[in-house]
This record gives C-alpha cells, sequence and structure tokens, in this order.
C-alpha cells in the first residue's frame, strides 16, 4: 500500500453564495460546550475584492428556539425566540480589532492555498447556551421543525443592518453539541414501600441501575428486588425509560414520552411473603420511535438521520431559561396489584450523551500547535481523527471507527510528518462543493 492511500483528510465544509462570489470554509459544524467554555466557530471566508468594490462582508452566528410550525407565521409574527445574536466584519479586516487572535493550524493552511483574499473569522459562543435539539415533527409537517437550531451566516452589506440578499449571502446550520462528562454520577438507586389496610406488613421494591451514564445506543440494565410482605399479590411488573423534556418559554412545561418498555409477568402473581430479584434491559433508540410526534432528538441538520436528544447539562440551576428545552431521562418501574389494591412505582433519573471524541488539533493555534508537534509526534495521529458527522448516527459511526465515505467534503492531506509537509504540500488540496452530508446507512443509536 503506498504512504498517499494511507492518508486520512481533514475534512472541511465548503458552501458558497449563488452568484459566486463569496464562500465560506469551516472545519466542523458540530460546536462542543466543554461547561466552561464552547469551541470556537471559526473558518476562512473567500471574497471577490473587484464584486464588493466599497461594500464589506459581515458574519453573524444566531441561536433562535422556534416554538411553532413554519408555515403559522403569518402577519410579520413569527413563533421564535432569539436566544443569542453575535455579528462581525469579516472583510475588509479591522485594523483596531481589540484583541488579535492567532489563527488556528487550519485557518493558516486554508489561507496559504486560497490566497490573498482569503480573511479568517471567529465567533464565540458563550457558556450555558442551549444546545441543539429539534422536537420530532408530525407526518406531513412541512417547514422548519420546533427546536433550538445554529445558524452562521455570510453576506455582503453596507453596515450589519443591512438585510442579506440571497444571491451573495451563505447560511450554513451549524449544531452546538455537548458530551459526556468525564466523571459520571452516583449510580442511580430507589427504594419504595407501599402499605395497605388490613394488611400488618408492607410491599417493598428496591431498584437501581448499573451506571449513572449511558451513551446512546447501550443497553440500561435495571436491577429489580421485590420484597412483598403485604397480604396483597403483584400481577406484573412493567419497567419503561421516559424522555422528559421542559420547555423553558413563557412559562415552563414538561412533556414526556416512553422511548422504550417492557412489560413482565414471568415470576408472577407474587403472592403473600414471596421474594423476587431480576435484571430487565432497555435499549432507548430513535428507530423504534420515529412515529412519536414532539420527541426531542439531537438537533438536525438538513434532512439527515439523527438519534434521541442528549441529557441537558446543567451548570446553573437559576439560568434555566436560557436554555430553550431542556431534556432528561429516568427509568421507571411500575408494579400492578390489580384494580382495587392499586400500584407501586420508583423512577431513576439516569444521562444518555454521546462520548466525548478526541480533541482536532486542526482547531488549536497555528503556533501553540507546531509546537506540540514538534515536541510529541503522537499528536500528529491525532490529526486523522474525523470530528463528528452532521448528526447524531454518523458521530456514532466515526466514534466506532467505521468512516462513511462521503464526496461531498474537501479533503486536506494529512499524514505523520505533518508539521514538515504542510508548506510543501499545500497544493494536495482537493476542494469539492459541499452539498450536505448523506446517511450511508442508519445505524441504531
Amino acid at each position: 500500500m503506498s504512504s498517499a492511500s494511507k492518508k486520512q483528510g481533514t475534512r472541511v465544509f465548503k458552501k458558497g453564495s449563488p452568484n459566486g462570489k463569496i464562500t465560506v470554509y469551516l472545519g466542523k459544524r458540530d460546536f462542543v460546550d466543554h461547561v466552561t467554555h464552547v469551541d470556537p466557530i471559526d473558518g476562512v471566508v473567500l471574497v471577490d475584492p473587484e464584486y464588493l468594490k466599497d461594500r464589506k462582508v459581515f458574519g453573524h452566528v444566531l441561536a433562535a428556539f422556534r416554538y411553532g410550525r413554519e408555515d403559522l407565521d403569518v402577519l410579520g409574527l413569527t413563533f421564535r425566540k432569539d436566544l443569542y445574536l453575535a455579528s462581525a466584519q469579516i472583510y475588509p479586516k479591522l485594523d483596531d480589532e481589540p484583541t488579535k487572535r492567532p489563527l488556528t493550524r487550519l485557518q493558516e493552511r486554508l489561507i496559504k492555498k486560497l490566497g490573498a483574499n482569503a480573511y479568517p473569522f471567529f465567533f464565540e459562543l458563550p457558556p450555558h447556551c442551549p444546545a441543539s435539539v429539534t422536537l420530532q415533527p408530525a407526518p406531513g409537517d412541512t417547514g422548519k421543525p420546533c427546536g433550538i437550531d445554529y445558524e452562521m451566516k455570510a453576506y455582503v452589506g453596507e453596515s450589519t443592518e443591512d438585510k442579506p440578499h440571497k444571491r451573495n449571502s451563505v447560511r450554513l446550520a451549524i449544531r452546538k453539541v455537548m458530551y459526556a462528562p468525564n466523571k459520571p454520577g452516583e449510580q442511580p438507586s430507589v427504594e419504595v414501600s407501599k402499605e395497605f389496610m388490613m394488611s400488618p406488613n408492607k410491599l417493598h421494591l428496591e431498584c437501581s441501575l448499573d451506571k449513572e451514564l449511558y451513551y446512546h445506543g447501550e443497553t440500561i440494565s435495571v436491577n429489580v428486588h421485590i420484597q412483598n410482605n403485604s397480604n396483597k399479590a403483584v400481577k406484573k411488573i412493567k419497567v419503561s425509560v421516559r424522555q422528559f423534556a421542559d420547555i423553558c418559554l413563557f412559562s415552563t412545561a414538561q412533556y414526556k414520552c416512553c422511548v422504550d418498555e417492557k412489560e413482565s409477568e414471568e415470576g408472577f402473581p407474587l403472592g403473600s411473603g414471596s421474594t423476587l430479584s431480576k435484571v430487565y434491559e432497555l435499549k432507548p433508540l430513535l428507530s423504534n420511535n420515529k412515529d412519536k410526534c414532539g420527541l426531542a432528538l439531537d438537533g438536525q441538520l438538513k434532512h439527515e438521520d439523527t438519534n434521541l436528544a442528549s441529557s441537558t447539562l446543567i451548570p446553573d440551576p437559576t439560568a434555566k431559561e436560557n436554555l430553550g428545552i431542556i431534556v432528561q431521562y429516568k427509568v421507571k418501574v411500575k408494579l400492578y396489584l390489580g384494580p382495587l389494591a392499586g400500584e407501586l412505582s420508583a423512577e431513576l433519573p439516569f444521562t444518555l450523551m454521546h462520548p466525548k471524541p478526541e480533541p482536532d488539533p486542526d482547531n488549536l493555534p497555528a503556533t501553540t500547535n507546531h509546537h506540540t508537534n514538534t515536541n510529541n509526534k503522537s499528536t500528529d495521529k491525532n490529526s486523522s481523527s474525523l470530528q463528528p458527522g452532521a448528526d447524531g448516527d454518523t458521530a456514532g459511526n466515526l466514534l466506532s471507527g467505521d468512516v462513511p465515505v462521503d464526496t461531498n467534503l474537501i479533503e486536506l492531506d494529512t499524514d505523520d510528518n505533518a508539521t514538515t509537509v504542510y508548506a510543501e504540500n499545500d497544493d494536495d488540496l482537493i476542494f469539492e462543493d459541499f452539498a450536505r452530508l448523506r446517511l450511508k446507512g442508519e445505524t441504531e443509536a
């Protein structure tokens, strides 16, 4: 196998305006919230100075919460709430910028390849801004689905207040995501009891999960122990995973949806003086819940597939209203005792998220990164690791090591000698127009 065939490319997304006068290059479309900070949105805009003349190129990033169908927007009223907006002038460069940020390695390579008319941009999202979430639409619904979406736009104008024209503007749908914390919480467990009239003792239920943090697609093991000291019989048991979505708008409303359940009569009825210990397994997957309108999903880009929404981590409980949609998961265990005796139930909260991928060295400042690569060659090996794709399922493929083939990407060559090769091999960069990532096969997650 030749060395060229071993090279793994760094993906870069490219999108141009309809008239081809400005083109935006982004290294990724998923930007990670690390709790203390959020990955900066940085890239390069290629402009045509002759077309612009005295006009400027501006960029902005908008986070919005759409809480009503787009086709219901009438008379200037829109069912959306802007949660965050940042604007900046990209071209011409401002000399009086308060802080001059160093270029990332990817920006440095793109500018070297694209020439003098390529200009870097940099947007920084504040911490505690909401993650991208989409509410699953009903069959037949058209327009943008409800949820929280992020958009990066570059456009030509005299000032930031100018209304962008479609012919000379570029809009890119991006996502803000949060990955599982390094340290999971305590193992969930709960004990509940129920007393009955004319019964000397109680019905006792103990439940626990094997861990607090689960990744999308993992099996959840629910340990159940029932001790029946009452004079009633337990008829059956139902174990379910429920998704709770708090919609934080003018007033908080909570929606719950069962995403997996198992009902069993094995070992039942459980009479007086009997005990039962058993493990029930559940696996919440979007593929089994595609018909449920209003189910919260990880934010979608275009028509790509995704997965169930990840749990929302809330570092500051007092700032909940800025999160738009808060997603949580709980396992519910319910014992049925018949129409007269009622039920006994218990809930176990847990976290459902994606594992944290390896950091991308292309997004480090160029000066810092070269220094690191000179002293530690293992960093260069990470330059071939890909960021998660434009949807949750693609992210799952990449994390498991299966890299989907996609021709809608720009390949930036890197290899183990990346530090010495960049200057020489910049001409090997291959640019292809990006339409959208298409899933090459549905995965369970």
